[in-house]
């Protein structure tokens, strides 16, 4: 797990680590049932203050991405929880918008697009 802080971002610190860690559970790098580091020691890991790190994960907890258990720290929940699936179909909706947006750019047909979708759906299953 690597998180890297901006102080040239736009976004409070709080959010760049709960960010970072949304984009890691959601590509896998971090898989779901993992034990996130205790709050503490990701302060300490990142060089921040330990109420920045409780915003990142309770923001994260809300969003329902991990689930914390006292004395056992936070854990990441399954992707088939509602709240990540949703979060998962509204990432998939904007590929599937930027695309069909580039293909009105250039001109590609509908029925060109859909072969495109349809070649990828199939080769995915190989």
């Amino acid at each position: 797990m690597k998180i890297i802080i901006s102080n040239q971002s736009e976004l409070p610190i709080y959010a760049q680590i709960k960010e970072q860690l949304k984009e890691q559970i959601l590509n896998g790098q971090i898989p779901e049932g993992s034990t996130l580091p205790s709050i503490r020691q990701l302060a300490k890991e990142v060089g921040v203050s330990v109420i920045t790190t409780t915003r990142a994960y309770s923001d994260l907890e809300a969003e329902g991405f991990i689930a914390t258990m006292q004395g056992k720290g936070s854990v990441v929940l399954s992707k088939d929880s509602g709240i990540v699936r949703g979060q998962y179909l509204a990432r998939v909706e904007e590929g599937l918008a930027t695309a069909v947006s580039t293909a009105r750019m250039v001109g590609i047909t509908d029925a060109e697009l859909t072969g495109m979708f349809e070649k990828l759906l199939h080769a995915e299953r190989k």
